[in-house]
């Protein structure tokens, strides 16, 4: 549910990488001094493992310093963190991933500065070592270089990420993360259903039992490495200073005459909800003219038209008002979490703020965590049983346990780009891992993120969700499909895996088909 780093970044998606590099060469071509096109060709050089042309484009931005009382472009901004996350990954291009942790090795001070969006200035920064002349650039992998068994497994990867896609103005298909979103429901899947069977997993060098993090963390390595531009990090892995303070997921609706068009589908959501809270509040405070504040409140239909409502029958909204949301616990009956925040301000029509916002901070964070173990545990005691008797009402269990876990990863947000592909792909490979496999499109104009920050609670999100899932059983030949984590060990194998051209799967019979 992030917006993207910069207005223009989602341009590019509908092309394969191999492409976008000869678009942005064209471009400087034209234009040598172009900012975004140096920067994008950069960006796309170490997306595709080309680390030595690719840090070698970023320092060409680094160079271009703002002239005094000039505004820094976005690119400027950014850079630094993109040249130094780079020299991360290619030193570790050849490390086993199970053998070390991304969230830690990164400087919290680093990690805090690029979630936030911030000008480079951490102090006692130590920068990351340069690019080591021994470990060499990825070099491109034909299709049919990988034996048919891994072919089949890319194809049907592809297919599976692209069921995640919204059919939502403002979110255009990218087939990279398609590809990564599918490779990581398929090990998500496979993990799940080695724990189930009582196997360990090996995470940061240690064999122990899966727990729900390492569940997401798959999905999280592949939401990373498919794009090295955003900062995909866990918010509760931040320095103490910064998880006091809280991070805030800030989202504008309405700005000015300016609508933002992603969450259409949930304006008039909203506003039944804040009219609904209207009615509480004035219900407590003030019964007497609870008929009157109905009555008026009938009469609006849009979100705009709040303000001057709430400035009539409350002398303290002044320039707006806040409403928050709660999210009902499973684990203590009658428990409420802090959900997010509406907020509307302003004058007048078409002067004002309509935003919601979801701040994490350490306490909320806990919460949260308690009510996710507690279903994690939940999951994985009837996953065991599931594996020996595969009975309909435990398999319905199930798939309802994965849903109410997701459901409350929706509503923490507990990272800083990227949770919702990556909470959908967990939905989606821990149900394969039950038996059941999701055979619908998300409908047109949902988003699976707002479906559950606006549900009441977890049972009417897992009945929505459900709804167009049209969940069926899993195909048998799944089975036979070789395992993601040892296929794919490495950065490098994993960057090979996404370059590769798949055009050839169009043709092919995709197993789930």
């Amino acid at each position: 549910m992030w917006k993207s780093l910069h207005p223009f970044l989602n341009e590019h998606v509908l092309i394969p990488r191999r492409m976008l590099y000869v678009h942005y060469y064209r471009c400087l071509q034209l234009e040598p001094y172009n900012e975004v096109c140096q920067y994008m060709k950069g960006l796309s050089h170490v997306a595709m493992g080309q680390f030595y042309e690719g840090i070698k484009a970023q320092t060409k931005v680094m160079l271009n310093d703002p002239l005094p009382g000039q505004k820094a472009s976005p690119e400027y901004l950014k850079v630094k963190y993109l040249r130094e996350y780079s020299r991360y990954l290619h030193a570790h291009l050849d490390t086993p991933l199970s053998e070390y942790n991304t969230d830690i090795d990164l400087p919290g001070n680093f990690k805090d500065h690029w979630a936030k969006n911030l000008p480079f200035l951490i102090e006692n920064y130590e920068e990351q070592p340069g690019l080591q002349p021994h470990i060499k650039d990825v070099l491109f992998q034909n299709f049919e270089s990988y034996k048919p068994d891994v072919q089949e497994l890319i194809c049907v990867a592809d297919h599976l990420g692209s069921m995640m896609q919204y059919e939502t103005p403002g979110f255009l298909p990218n087939k990279r993360i398609h590809r990564a979103m599918g490779l990581a429901t398929l090990e998500v899947m496979q993990a799940v259903q080695r724990t189930w069977a009582n196997s360990k997993v090996r995470m940061n060098g240690k064999t122990r039992l899966m727990q729900w993090r390492d569940m997401f963390d798959i999905a999280v390595k592949w939401r990373r490495i498919a794009d090295p531009d955003q900062p995909v990090l866990w918010l509760d892995q931040m320095p103490a200073r910064s998880l006091s303070r809280g991070f805030n997921n800030h989202i504008n609706l309405i700005r000015g005459q300016v609508i933002n068009m992603r969450y259409l589908e949930y304006f008039e959501k909203i506003l039944h909800f804040i009219k609904d809270r209207i009615l509480v509040y004035h219900g407590a405070n003030n019964p007497k003219g609870l008929l009157e504040v109905r009555e008026a409140l009938e009469k609006v239909h849009k979100v705009e038209d709040l303000l001057p409502i709430m400035k009539q029958f409350n002398s303290k909204t002044r320039d707006g008002f806040t409403v928050n949301t709660k999210v009902p616990s499973l684990k203590d009956q009658g428990k409420e979490y802090d959900g997010f925040t509406i907020t509307i301000t302003g004058d007048k029509v078409g002067n004002i703020l309509f935003s919601v916002e979801t701040q994490t901070t350490e306490e909320r964070t806990q919460l949260y965590h308690a009510e996710i173990d507690a279903l994690y545990k939940d999951l994985t005691a009837k996953g065991k049983v599931l594996i020996l008797s595969a009975e309909l009402g435990e398999v319905d269990a199930v798939c309802n346990l994965i849903l109410s876990l997701v459901y409350y990863f929706y509503n923490l947000m507990p990272l800083s780009r990227g949770s919702s592909v990556i909470a959908y792909s967990v939905i989606m490979g821990a149900l394969m891992a039950s038996g059941k496999e999701v055979s619908g499109k998300i409908p047109k104009g949902k988003l699976v993120d707002f479906e559950a920050m606006t549900a009441p609670g977890s049972e009417a999100f897992s009945k929505i969700a459900r709804s167009w899932m049209n969940l069926k059983s899993i195909s048998p030949s799944y089975k036979s499909l070789p395992s993601v984590s040892e296929t794919f060990p490495t950065l490098r194998t994993m960057i090979e895996v996404l370059n590769t051209d798949s055009s050839h799967c169009i043709k092919k019979t995709i197993v789930v088909v």
